[in-house]
């Protein structure tokens, strides 16, 4: 997966910039880089209806923000397999190549809804608040890693 994020990187444009996505049945969280692609930020969270809908969000967000590729969290099982939930997000994938010509890129996200869900009670944020909050961070903390790579950080 790393090389797939240095040759995503390598092929875009200046000022572009990567939208990373925790894609869930019910939401889309999403995060974008900054243009030097260190640093990932939540952008935030689209409540999933129809792909359509989900697409006219992101076509927005896309233009606004000059996005040039697609970091996209892949929800491996803990023993390295894919299992339905890998089959939903490629397939989502998919699609979203189908109605934006650009590139994407996998990354692994096991655990990382888990580890933002405890680094949000470790701050005190009430469940509310952490269910309005953990979709994009778990992009960002997707879209991170991915960025860490390129660096040599883990």
């Amino acid at each position: 997966m790393n090389e797939a994020i240095r040759i995503l990187v390598g092929g875009l444009g200046k000022g572009q910039r990567l939208l990373g996505f925790d894609v869930g049945t019910k939401t889309i969280g999403l995060a974008l880089s900054d243009h030097s692609f260190v640093i990932a930020s939540p952008l935030e969270t689209i409540r999933r209806t129809k792909f359509t809908k989900d697409v006219e969000s992101l076509r927005a967000i896309i233009a606004a923000h000059k996005i040039g590729g697609f970091v996209i969290g892949l929800p491996i099982n803990m023993d390295g397999s894919e299992g339905p939930r890998c089959q939903g997000v490629r397939q989502f994938a998919q699609n979203l190549e189908d109605k934006f010509p650009l590139p994407l890129a996998f990354w692994d996200e096991r655990l990382s809804s888990a580890v933002v869900e405890r680094m949000l009670i470790e701050a005190d944020r009430s469940r509310k608040r952490r269910a309005e909050l953990v979709d994009k961070l778990a992009a960002a903390y997707i879209l991170q890693g991915a960025l860490d790579s390129l660096h040599g950080r883990k």
